[in-house]
């Protein structure tokens, strides 16, 4: 299976962009499957119904989100009318919407798409995602009940994510990370067959601050305090980062990991 996951878009520009750029990024990868996290692609906070409706009108399959998730309020109820979209599956009990997403292609052929937050700096109340994880993963195996399972893995450090990464190599195709808007450089496929990346990086303007222009947030740490009660997205130069994958159909583990960045 080809899979492309593209990481963190960041404000209108970036997500105009990156939906002109789809049809020729399908086409470069000869994609089955398109994923985008969109956590921040409303104004850098949040993802809103018309914006999800524009990206799978676009072309894209699926949609992640991550801490960002409930910026903007629509998405407690558009979430449960769209399960493509997907929140992360270690939120407490009762939280709207589902932390996976079951695809079924044309050929027959199946993929499970699965956010999970982190908890090292997140701020936010998050059950186990180690835990959680494994327990979801009990009820569905690579290579038997689906053909692949990908894994947008949303934190904070460096630490967690290659723990997270190592604890479920060969239990899922791909790990990759987001959140912190800044791609690594270490992709690669670890020793049971998992892709990995600790983050895929963002689809946003890189002359900034992760994303955002750079005047607030530096004014916030050499002043303490911000100029404005906001951030607001840079939006020159945009620079598309993601990641392709290809899995073995019949394992399900991963063959080739190769990041990009357009």
């Amino acid at each position: 299976m080809k899979i492309v996951f593209i990481g963190d878009i960041v404000g209108k520009e970036a997500r105009e962009v990156l939906i002109k750029k789809i049809p020729d990024i399908k086409s470069r990868y000869e994609t089955d499957v398109f994923i985008v996290n969109a956590e921040n692609s409303a104004g850098g906070y949040g993802l809103t119904k018309k914006i999800a409706i524009q990206l799978l009108d676009a072309g894209v399959d699926i949609i992640t989100l991550g801490n960002h998730a409930w910026d903007q309020k629509e998405m407690l109820s558009y979430i449960e009318e769209c399960p493509k979209i997907v929140r992360a599956l270690n939120y407490p009990e009762g939280v709207p919407g589902k932390g996976y997403y079951e695809l079924e292609l044309n050929d027959g052929r199946k993929i499970i798409i699965i956010q999970v937050m982190l908890r090292l700096f997140m701020g936010l109340f998050l059950d186990d995602p180690f835990s959680v994880t494994k327990k979801y993963l009990q009820k569905e195996k690579l290579g038997t009940t689906t053909n692949a399972i990908l894994i947008d893995m949303h934190g904070e450090t460096t630490s967690e994510k290659n723990a997270f990464g190592h604890f479920f190599d060969g239990k899922v195709s791909a790990i990759l990370g987001t959140h912190t808007h800044i791609p690594t450089a270490d992709a690669k496929i670890l020793g049971g067959g998992t892709a990995y990346q600790t983050d895929v990086g963002m689809t946003g303007d890189y002359n900034s601050v992760i994303g955002m222009d750079k005047a607030n947030p530096i004014h916030g740490f050499v002043k303490g305090y911000r100029a404005e009660g906001r951030f607001f997205p840079a939006d020159e130069k945009i620079t598309i980062c993601g990641v392709f994958i290809e899995t073995d159909d019949k394992t399900g583990l991963s063959i080739k990991i190769e990041p990009f960045q357009i």
